[in-house]
């Protein structure tokens, strides 16, 4: 971009690239769990806790990319009205493992049939054999990445 050729060329960024695509699938995922009353974090977490019942409020913030402080808020809401629920004691440590409620269950049911409506558009012009490339292609990249943190944690 700069004329001694130091810094980024936006337009042959991968990376740049890649975060313009996570932008606009947040945004076409915002888009259509609006009208349900949701946001992808929202989503994210009735998600994660269909697939792992009882995580924890930590484990849920790792799951859905976002603080402790913002997932404690978002389940103290969710509890509140009626998406889940957690034990007004600990079982064990402090952790308080939440659970989906049957109005959580039927909530997930119509978030998840509009979050694969965009991604069936989001892959419309692609072949099955150029989506299984791309699947290979950014696991690869996240490996890639995540070998080199250290921690040898993969995240969710």
């Amino acid at each position: 971009m700069s004329q001694n050729g130091a810094g980024i060329d936006l337009d042959k960024s991968l990376g740049y690239l890649l975060k313009e695509a996570s932008s606009a699938l947040r945004a076409a995922m915002e888009e259509v769990l609006r009208p349900l009353g949701m946001s992808v974090t929202h989503y994210s977490c009735l998600e994660l806790l269909a697939q792992r019942p009882g995580l924890s409020n930590s484990e849920l913030a790792r799951g859905a990319f976002v603080t402790r402080q913002t997932m404690n808020v978002l389940l103290q809401t969710l509890e509140r009205d009626g998406y889940v629920t957690r034990p007004a004691e600990a079982p064990v440590g402090k952790a308080l493992p939440a659970r989906l409620t049957p109005r959580g269950r039927r909530s997930l049911e119509k978030a998840t049939a509009a979050v694969r409506s965009v991604e069936v558009r989001m892959l419309a012009g692609m072949t099955e054999a150029e989506q299984a490339s791309a699947f290979r292609s950014l696991r690869s990249m996240i490996h890639s990445l995540r070998d080199g943190d250290g921690d040898g944690e993969g995240g969710a």
